[in-house]
């Protein structure tokens, strides 16, 4: 009677312990895939890190800086925004090239040498003597931007998948955190009246001296790892999830770039406020973001992918409306702020159920890919969203990211899609569906 009495109470204090424990720690416990970091992934988890802070940096460097190069060259606005689109198109190539080194080399060599492109480029772009030079110098960069952008989530995941437990959004947090330094270095620039060519050129010696400090430091994942020169091997996929996952990238980015795009223009024009206060609603926006970034795995951890996104693409959907039926700037940026604290923690769930969805094998090909939607989603909201702002006005505009918000919610369990095991075969493939 003993014995059984104490094998109850051991049956009991199991039970309590998986009630007791967050959804994403009780899977890792049963997996047996609770391991310790070495100091080898922790350095390529901060090389990573810092590679993402790189791509911020530059970004917010260059696109801050817009408004000069505009009177440098005498474009008009129509001009300022076909550069940014192009840098989209052009951002979707880098992302097939990415998948093809990734596969071929390792995503850490795509890492180094999208980094490298990026600095290159804007090397060009700082000392471009003419508008031919300037769009040539973009269209390279955008080139490298969708490199990094993939290479950056392709050693992210790897990387997650070797933690055992959700660490992806802080990746993205650390682009936030460069984005944020790429704006206060252009503002000190501008504060000791540095020129236009030597804060460019500035911002993309720092991607130069980090890539050569990060390079060495990151995960050796792929072919080039394992000393294979075999040719990549036939992406499968089930294509259901993965078209899920790639239209709530897609439904995110429209909604930042919308944020990003028109926010301001929508305070000035519609709510009538200065030109300084109608930038706050992106500084809102983005420290917001940052937050839901930096906390997002926490929440992960302890409720799970599919009700993060729910929860987050509900908030978003609120500050949207908060934005929509504003009637004075300050409202609107209290809403932007709140699309901010849930909308951004998306994108890297997304790259991280990609990572999960894949074959082992088979994981760089597929973020590339999944990659691609997102300038899908930049080209939505900075075109669509402009043209209903166009025959109506930015508070009809605002109302499409609202309905992108609401369609981010019932895509949620695309969130928690069935790993694929490498070698299955097509008929496994149509199994393997939520």
């Amino acid at each position: 009677m003993s014995r059984v009495c104490r094998n109850v109470g051991r049956a009991s204090s199991a039970v309590l312990e998986f009630i007791n424990t967050p959804p994403e720690r009780a899977r890792r416990k049963h997996t047996g895939l609770m391991t310790l970091p070495t100091p080898a992934l922790r350095a390529a988890r901060v090389s990573t890190a810092v590679g993402f802070g790189l791509q911020g940096m530059f970004l917010a460097a260059l696109l801050t800086q817009l408004p000069q190069f505009k009177d440098r060259y005498g474009f008009d606005d129509s001009t300022i925004v076909v550069a940014v689109v192009l840098v989209s198109l052009v951002a979707a190539v880098g992302s097939v090239i990415a998948e093809y080194l990734a596969t071929r080399t390792s995503s850490k060599t795509t890492l180094r040498a999208g980094l490298f492109v990026i600095a290159c480029a804007g090397t060009g772009i700082a000392f471009a003597p003419s508008p031919a030079a300037f769009f040539t110098g973009f269209a390279v960069y955008g080139i490298g931007l969708g490199m990094v952008d993939a290479a950056t989530n392709m050693q992210a995941v790897a990387i997650q998948h070797r933690y055992g437990r959700s660490i992806l959004s802080s990746f993205h947090g650390a682009w936030s955190v460069g984005a944020i330094v790429g704006a206060l270095y252009v503002s000190a620039c501008s504060a000791l009246e540095v020129s236009l060519p030597v804060s460019i050129f500035g911002a993309a010696l720092g991607v130069a001296a980090g890539t050569l400090l990060i390079g060495p430091r990151l995960l050796e994942v792929g072919p080039e790892a394992e000393a294979t020169t075999t040719s990549a091997a036939p992406l499968a996929i089930p294509m259901r999830p993965f078209l899920a996952l790639g239209a709530a990238m897609a439904l995110f980015f429209a909604i930042d770039f919308s944020v990003g795009n028109w926010s301001a223009l929508y305070l000035k024009d519609l709510l009538l406020a200065s030109a300084s206060t109608a930038a706050l609603a992106v500084a809102a926006y983005q420290t917001a973001g940052l937050v839901s970034r930096l906390t997002g795995d926490f929440w992960v951890r302890r409720h799970g992918e599919v009700a993060v996104v729910r929860v987050g693409s509900a908030i978003a959907a609120l500050g949207l409306v908060v934005v929509i039926v504003a009637q004075s700037p300050t409202v609107a940026i209290i809403g932007f702020l709140i699309v901010g604290l849930g909308a951004p923690v998306i994108a890297p769930l997304c790259f991280s159920a990609a990572g999960r969805l894949a074959p082992p094998d088979q994981t760089d090909a597929v973020i590339a890919r999944l990659n691609l939607f997102n300038y899908a989603g930049t080209l939505v909201g900075g075109a669509i969203v402009g043209a209903v702002a166009a025959v109506s006005d930015l508070r009809i505009g605002f109302v499409l990211p609202l309905l992108f918000a609401m369609a981010l919610f019932l895509l949620a369990p695309a969130f928690r899609p069935k790993r694929v095991a490498a070698g299955a075969d097509s008929a496994d493939l149509t199994r393997v569906v939520d």
